[in-house]
């Protein structure tokens, strides 16, 4: 099988998340192709991993990939979105055998695969129906957003989704194009985006609305508070959890639901006496992102943009602080 995704920020993800005993459970939420995976599994040969991925087709290239240590009861796996599986965490035994995760790996990238081999419209450089959704059971492919959204809507989208100065123009342009014809091709809606703004060789003009528009098709920002603070609950005291981000906004998230995990006190200001629990739930392990080497974003240049945070459990949540936390995470300014 050709593997043509290549795990970001390996050796740092390795080190930061080394399991601190023999026999540790560890849960991937975004498996991919399986090289994160592949590579924890070879360096701590009596780690055990749970593999989990709403793409059931990118998961079957896994599936593959790790299909030794399949047969050596060392990998399972699981078909889904992440928040829905820490969401019901407690019912899947058979996964899971009823014990809570000593590591837990988020990258939240999007795998070359996607962009390369999935028909899905993920690139603009090919002539595929604009679709971008990671799992059959997303509602809206990009394409019914594109062609369905007003234009003051799908401003905002763009913009909110990926920082898009120019975004009124190309949704401007968006809609100009549709009322001639419905926008079904990736390569069709990225040379409506070049043709209506000006721009430069470094970065394609329509790269940040493709972000968008995945963003947006996948509901991938809302997930990820839940994402994280159910992964967080379910891990065992002393376990780890790894982040990997590749855009400012996921990494604000991230920063700041690590950063209401390891205060003792997350209760709004209007609330006069504690009712949280007012215990530190973890300590950060890397106060700062790890970011790529310039070695790594030469030889894997996807990297380039990768930013790793790391947490460790010290105490349970109590259920207050999990609903202030949601409280604070919806209440940033994306």
């Amino acid at each position: 099988m050709e593997i043509v995704h290549t795990p970001v920020l390996l050796d740092e993800t390795l080190a930061l998340l080394a399991p601190e005993k023999e026999g540790a459970f560890m849960i991937d939420c975004t498996l991919g192709e399986g090289g994160h995976s592949e590579a924890f599994l070879k360096a701590f040969p009596t780690l055990c991993i749970l593999g989990l991925d709403a793409d059931s087709s990118i998961q079957a290239r896994a599936k593959e990939r790790l299909c030794d240590f399949s047969s050596q009861k060392r990998m399972k796996f699981w078909n889904g979105w992440s928040n829905d599986f820490f969401e019901h965490y407690s019912d899947l035994s058979e996964e899971t055998g009823r014990k809570k995760a000593d590591l837990i790996l988020f990258d939240l990238g999007i795998s070359v695969f996607h962009y390369e081999k999935s028909g899905r419209g993920f690139s603009f450089r090919g002539n595929e129906k604009l679709d971008m959704r990671l799992s059959p059971l997303s509602k809206k492919s990009a394409a019914e957003i594109v062609n369905t959204l007003s234009e003051e809507k799908l401003a905002d989208l763009i913009f909110r989704f990926s920082d898009e100065k120019k975004s009124r123009k190309i949704a401007h342009a968006i809609c100009v194009a549709r009322a001639d014809a419905k926008i079904e091709t990736a390569s069709a809606l990225a040379q409506i985006i070049k043709d209506a703004i000006p721009h430069d060789a470094k970065i394609h003009p329509a790269t940040r609305t493709f972000q968008a528009l995945r963003i947006a098709v996948n509901d991938e920002l809302s997930r990820l508070p839940k994402m994280l603070v159910w992964a967080f609950k379910n891990l065992s005291i002393g376990g780890k959890m790894g982040v990997i981000t590749f855009h400012s906004i996921e990494d604000r998230i991230v920063k700041n639901c690590f950063r209401l995990l390891s205060r003792a006190c997350v209760c709004p200001p209007e609330i006069p006496v504690c009712n949280c629990g007012g215990n530190e739930c973890a300590v950060l392990l890397t106060k700062k992102p790890i970011e790529p080497t310039e070695s790594e974003v030469k030889k894997n240049s996807p990297s380039r943009s990768a930013k790793l945070r790391t947490i460790k459990k010290k105490s349970e949540l109590s259920d207050e602080k999990i609903k202030y936390i949601f409280s604070a995470l919806g209440s940033v300014s994306f």
